[in-house]
């Protein structure tokens, strides 16, 4: 038996993440997520390096679809978690991330 599915909860107004940016936001359990804006298409990921553990919306998105860490400069892809550059060799978590009415919600991790 399954267990429930968190339910998603609203964290930013789409305006609060212009394309090409990045928004750290906390969920009520305390969970840090990073919104990526790739190409008008809302992301959200772990907010904290698996590197070293830093915020990884004080980074850049590259061309690509790549989040870069500022600190160290590991690069993660924002649709997968994966790293794909050093440092980092652990990915980052995947939450589930719906847009309506121009509000950003997340909900659970989903890997």
């Amino acid at each position: 038996m399954s267990s429930p599915k968190p339910a998603l909860e609203r964290v930013a107004a789409v305006h609060d993440v212009p394309p090409g940016s990045l928004k750290g936001v906390t969920l009520s359990n305390g969970d840090k997520v990073c919104l990526v804006n790739a190409d008008g298409e809302i992301r959200a990921l772990g907010n904290v390096c698996t590197h070293q553990e830093f915020a990884m919306s004080d980074g850049a998105l590259i061309p690509g679809g790549l989040i870069e860490c500022a600190w160290h400069g590991a690069r993660f892809d924002c649709r997968s978690g994966a790293v794909k550059r050093f440092p980092a060799t652990e990915p980052l978590p995947v939450y589930d991330v719906r847009v309506e009415h121009d509000e950003i919600w997340v909900g659970g991790r989903v890997r």
